[in-house]
């Protein structure tokens, strides 16, 4: 026998090693309390969490809070990048008419799915704007992008604006929000004009109910198809419902809120790129008054664009026209 039949292999160290942390863990909450235990725990994330950078792996980005946001592009790698952010209770995929007619323009077409929402993980936490914001620029970092172009629509609108709220313009060119819900939508002292509360109310106890069929019934406003005149497509309806069922329940319930209740002055007066808001004359999601035309008063490069007779899901309906004007937005 020599001394190599003592020396520990590297998988006994490891074994050991574990061994301990968890003996150490466990001597820790019998002497200290639950509450050094947490503290430690705590600890140990937020040093796991230094100096984290997000990084792409296939079609995915990890957020710090271990979040995995689905990510897909299209278009040249070269080309000028346009990020869109979706509406609720969407996915990326309801901006791929956008997407493919930029692509074909030369552009770099981006789209992610919101937390909770699509392919991306459903954590039971974090359905809010700040958070939102936070995935979309561990998104820009991940994907290393400048001078980029950010589109959102509905609650997308609000995510990127508080992203720039939060995260500044540095890689930022232009913006452009799309039947937008910022400045915010429901009904407050400084907003009496907003959305009551029981709408949103209702809206809940819709999702919590039968999310199913609630789905179903949106598209009817969403798309205006409850207009004279108007060319209903099951497909649509069916991409609706397909996209929202793919999300949380909870994250979509828990987003109610996010869309309706967050403000979002500041956010806007920080929008320091020019900034194009679009919204339809005929939205019955997200009135005009006091959205869109309530946002461009607090924009400080921001150009009003109503279309007229377009509903709050004119990405889709009024593809053509939404296209054109982006368009020429980003070459203007």
């Amino acid at each position: 026998m020599t001394t190599q039949d003592f020396q520990p292999s590297r998988r006994t160290v490891l074994s050991g090693s574990a061994a301990l942390a968890v003996a150490g863990s466990s001597v820790l909450t019998a002497v200290a309390g639950p509450a050094a235990a947490a503290a430690e725990k705590t600890a140990v994330r937020q040093d796991q969490t230094k100096g984290f950078k997000p990084m792409l792996q296939g079609s995915y980005v990890t957020t710090k809070d271990g979040v995995q946001i689905y990510v897909k592009q299209w278009g040249p790698q070269t080309g000028q990048p346009v990020v869109f952010s979706h509406g609720w209770p969407l996915t990326g995929d309801a901006f791929e008419d956008q997407m493919m007619f930029l692509a074909q323009h030369g552009y770099r077409t981006i789209a992610h799915d919101r937390r909770g929402h699509g392919r991306s993980s459903q954590p039971g936490f974090g359905n809010d704007l700040d958070h939102y914001a936070d995935d979309l620029a561990a998104v820009t970092e991940a994907l290393g992008l400048k001078n980029a172009v950010h589109v959102g629509h509905s609650t997308g609108g609000g995510e990127v604006a508080r992203y720039i709220g939060r995260h500044g313009v540095s890689r930022v060119a232009k913006a452009a929000l799309i039947g937008a819900i910022p400045p915010i939508m429901v009904k407050t002292d400084w907003n009496p004009d907003g959305v009551p509360m029981e709408v949103f109310d209702g809206i809940r106890a819709g999702v919590k109910a039968d999310r199913s069929q609630f789905f179903r019934d949106l598209t009817t406003p969403f798309y205006g198809y409850n207009r004279p005149g108007a060319k209903v497509s099951q497909g649509v309806i069916d991409s609706f419902w397909m996209q929202g069922m793919m999300g949380s329940l909870l994250a979509e319930y828990e987003c109610v809120k996010a869309f309706s209740e967050t403000d979002q002055r500041e956010d806007l007066k920080k929008m320091i790129v020019p900034t194009l808001v679009m919204h339809g004359d005929d939205d019955q999601i997200v009135p005009i008054a006091t959205s869109a035309k309530a946002a461009v008063a607090l924009l400080p490069k921001g150009t009003l664009k109503v279309v007229a007779g377009a509903p709050h899901g004119m990405c889709t309906t009024h593809k053509d026209i939404v296209n054109e004007e982006l368009l020429a937005f980003i070459r203007s």
